[in-house]
């Protein structure tokens, strides 16, 4: 019998042939631009690691970045009602100082840099007026404020520059600017202008700057008017001329040829000596200009009757900065987190601007036991009675301000240079009790700290939600009216 073909297993065979479809059509746009044909794919494992290192420290720079704005926007706005206030056309507007200089190991432009970043936008806003006085090397600020001082002090009693200062160069620096500053006053007051009526106040950036901004203030207040004599040059003995020593002869036939010889040889003498001799007659140059009094007769120098009261308050804003290949880590942590430098620096600066509160330099007593532990047996675990407690050492306020960022000084600060009788950046600070109990220094109130928080709690609940993403990355178009443009729009025809 024969077998029949199994006709049922060879159409299933058929049917299980997979059958080829047809590829999509490609976008003839794309075609025609001359895209290449890619499809959708995960990166690979290198591109996934270095996507999320970059997306992750840009994401933290952004994010920095956006607090730190707003952080800058909440002081300015706590200050921005003084630039509305109206100022009379015969009143000069409220002008403070800014004391900045080079930090260690760098130069000024970072400390130029750190005050345009950090304390500019917040004076803008308040309307501020200011003067700089910069330094470029150490002791310039300190011999800046002092010159300063002594001019006050010289017009307060009367006496002329001539009379008062000691030197042709310094004697014509001072003569100048007083002449000057005369001038300037004569003319307002011909055409009826007045001073600001109220504080000024000084700000301070970095703790090297209030190392010489307390010494400046000693230096004026407390030093004299005319500059220390300088010490007399001890005689040299000079080395280097030989001395020929030629015996005189009876007979002229041997004099001659000696003379001769002696010319010879003192015409034989290297250039290079006699221009070694030129260097060392060259007076050096001092690394900072000198003070007039040191800090150790600072108890005994008198205070002058000019002094006033209460000096001008202050405010120190922080400026760390540091150097280093080895620091790039911390740098780097730093950088990610200048959100707070922002915060505490605009804090101060708002307290400089509003000037509601104002407070004395506290001094704090440091205690110890008048008892010989090893003689007096104690009984107890409890404190020695009072009477046993005598103070040792006054510390003052001015002395702990910023004393964090010694640590972060280049290794220069702490070397005594060859010529240097003093280092202000290096020496401990000395305060005088006279002078430190008339230090003030600017406080932010709790009512204008609550304030701030509840102006930007409105504004952050005005927002909407793609506000806030366009202000993260930056891209919002800043539509409010600068400080220096006020009074400038509107119909200028008239």
């Amino acid at each position: 019998m024969a077998d029949k073909p199994a006709v049922g297993l060879t159409d299933a065979a058929q049917d299980a042939v997979p059958v080829s479809r047809p590829k999509p059509a490609r976008n003839p746009v794309f075609q025609m631009l001359g895209l290449p044909k890619t499809r959708f794919k995960l990166p690979s494992r290198n591109w996934l690691i270095f996507l999320s290192v970059t997306g992750s420290f840009t994401t933290a720079i952004l994010y920095d970045r956006y607090h730190k704005r707003k952080a800058q926007q909440r002081w300015c706005n706590l200050v921005s009602h003084i630039a509305q206030e109206p100022l009379p056309a015969t009143t000069i507007p409220r002008r403070i100082t800014i004391f900045l200089s080079a930090p260690p190991g760098d130069s000024l432009r970072a400390a130029r840099d750190h005050f345009h970043e950090y304390v500019k936008p917040v004076l803008v806003a308040g309307a501020m007026d200011w003067d700089v006085v910069e330094g470029r090397r150490e002791g310039d600020v300190r011999a800046g404020l002092a010159e300063k001082i002594r001019m006050r002090r010289r017009k307060a009693e009367r006496r002329p520059v001539r009379d008062a200062e000691d030197g042709t160069e310094e004697k014509a620096k001072a003569g100048l600017a007083e002449e000057a500053e005369d001038l300037v006053q004569n003319l307002r007051d011909t055409a009826g202008v007045k001073e600001w009526e109220g504080v000024q106040g000084d700000l301070v950036l970095g703790r090297n700057t209030w190392k010489e901004y307390v010494r400046g203030l000693h230096e004026g207040w407390l030093g004299p008017l005319v500059p220390p004599p300088e010490p007399l040059p001890e005689p040299a003995i000079s080395t280097d001329t030989p001395v020929s020593i030629t015996r005189q002869s009876s007979f002229a036939d041997d004099a001659t040829p000696k003379t001769d010889q002696t010319t010879a040889a003192s015409d034989q003498q290297p250039q290079d000596q006699m221009d070694v001799a030129k260097e060392k007659e060259k007076p050096k140059q001092p690394t900072q200009i000198p003070s007039y009094i040191s800090p150790s007769d600072y108890s005994s120098a008198p205070l002058p009757q000019s002094a006033p009261e209460a000096l001008p308050p202050s405010a120190v804003v922080p400026f760390p900065h540091l150097l280093g290949f080895f620091n790039t880590p911390i740098r780097i942590y730093r950088f990610l987190n200048r959100r707070y430098l922002a915060d505490e620096t605009g804090r101060e600066v708002a307290a400089l601007v509003l000037a509601s509160h104002i407070r004395a330099c506290n001094a704090n007593l440091e205690n110890a036991s008048n008892r010989d532990p090893d003689t007096t047996p104690s009984t107890s675990n409890t404190a020695p009675p009072p009477a046993d407690v005598v103070p040792i050492q006054k510390r003052w306020e001015q002395e702990g301000v910023l004393r964090g960022e010694e640590r972060d000084w280049h290794k220069s600060a702490w070397q005594l240079r060859a010529g240097d009788e003093e280092r202000t950046w290096k020496d401990p600070m000395v305060i005088d009790a006279r002078v430190g109990s008339r230090m003030r220094r600017f406080e932010l109130g709790a009512d204008d700290e609550e304030r701030a928080k509840r102006d930007e709690g409105v504004d952050a609940a005005a927002k909407g939600a793609w506000d806030s993403v366009k202000e993260l990355m930056g891209w919002e178009s800043d539509t409010s009216v600068k400080g220096w443009e006020h009074g400038l729009i509107g119909d200028e025809s008239g």
